[in-house]
């Protein structure tokens, strides 16, 4: 599966791209007057092949869930158990994703890639399943709907193992276990896009998830670990210097090979991150946009790239998180986050925020006169 969606991933379609910049000459008001938006909806253009791309009236957001064996260093104060509980809490829909998915109309499905501690949940009512055969049931994982509200969040179940190892003992992953996460996280790519999903959100949690993030930036950016780690959940000068130390053990360790993806997130990686990068190339694969969210999605990219250098075409920066890493990984995916508001919180708050913007950029090209059928006179 992996190699097949990999060999899928294309370059944008130059054509649908010059069309669209010749609309957008056309459209009444000043040329470049939109700023980024405009190359914004020049690339989703050529992503979708068409002119105008269609409009991403239904997003969903995808949530992938793990922990890590490199909690064990001391690199957060928060408890491993948190992972499983926040996962209840998505389930139940007091998040702050869950605000800003319920503001934005996407859906919510939260992906048990990699959780140690056992979820406890309820399969969803036989009847349900027949009933809506299109909906989560389908999913080609074992899938557990919320019982207290159907339409509400989801959970896939797809737990490759419970927690990453400590890599700065032996390898995070197995080469197998890695790609497993990849590919499951392409299954829910398929799964959400075939469900109707014109935008693809990444969504992340994992107590300890930003250490193993900062290992693969400073591996696929090629910076230094310092430069790659963040204080994260807001730690201590003495924790951070011994997240930062973590990182540097770890790459000792494995000295990764920026050009084996596989090797590093089997390495230094989480099963979530490994998730994420197959999402990423599974809407690449589809031609669909994936809008990424803070440090784990974007440390997550850079493996989807490394993967297929394409698969940057689909890739929308929501934002630029507090965290330094997702700064270094984005200067070398060379993308430009549409909104800088100091958030590091994850969960795919910050893409979900900036979903509107990029909403916006495609209904310009959809709805917006030209200066002919307007009869409005050019300069």
């Amino acid at each position: 599966m992996l190699e097949s969606t990999v060999g899928a991933i294309r370059p944008l379609d130059e054509t649908a791209m010059a069309a669209a910049r010749e609309l957008q000459g056309r459209l009444t008001k000043p040329a470049g007057s939109l700023g980024a938006l405009e190359p914004l909806s020049v690339r989703l253009a050529g992503l979708a092949g068409a002119c105008p791309p269609p409009l991403p009236d239904q997003a969903a957001v995808a949530i992938f869930a793990g922990d890590h064996g490199v909690h064990a260093q001391g690199v957060t104060p928060w408890p491993q158990e948190v992972t499983a509980q926040m996962i209840g809490n998505f389930l139940a829909g007091g998040a702050v994703v869950n605000a800003f998915a319920r503001q934005a109309g996407a859906s919510v499905t939260v992906v048990d890639v990699g959780v140690a501690t056992p979820l406890s949940v309820t399969p969803p009512d036989p009847a349900a399943r027949a009933a809506d055969p299109a909906g989560p049931s389908a999913l080609t994982v074992d899938v557990v709907a919320t019982p207290a509200d159907p339409d509400g969040p989801r959970l896939v179940a797809a737990n490759v193992r419970a927690g990453t190892r400590d890599m700065t003992v032996t390898a995070a992953l197995t080469r197998d276990e890695a790609r497993a996460a990849v590919e499951t996280g392409i299954r829910v790519a398929d799964e959400l896009v075939d469900g109707g999903a014109g935008i693809l959100l990444t969504g992340d949690m994992g107590i300890g998830n930003t250490t193993p993030a900062a290992a693969l930036v400073a591996v696929f950016a090629g910076v230094d670990a310092a430069a790659a780690t963040g204080r994260g959940t807001g730690v201590d000068d003495e924790t951070y210097a011994r997240k930062v130390a973590v990182v540097r053990a770890a790459l000792a360790r494995h000295t990764p090979d920026p050009a084996d993806p596989l090797g590093v997130l089997a390495a230094v990686g989480g099963l979530e991150h490994a998730a994420l990068a197959g999402l990423i190339l599974g809407s690449a694969a589809r031609r669909v946009p994936v809008l990424l969210d803070g440090v784990i999605a974007v440390s997550a990219a850079l493996a989807a790239a490394a993967f297929a250098p394409d698969a940057v075409g689909a890739m929308v920066a929501g934002h630029r998180s507090a965290e330094p890493g997702a700064t270094a990984a984005l200067r070398h995916l060379g993308l430009d986050p549409l909104i800088d508001l100091g958030l590091r919180l994850g969960e795919g708050t910050g893409a979900l925020l900036a979903l509107p913007v990029v909403t916006g950029a495609v209904r310009v090209l959809h709805e917006v006169a030209t200066f002919d059928a307007a009869g409005v006179a050019e300069k």
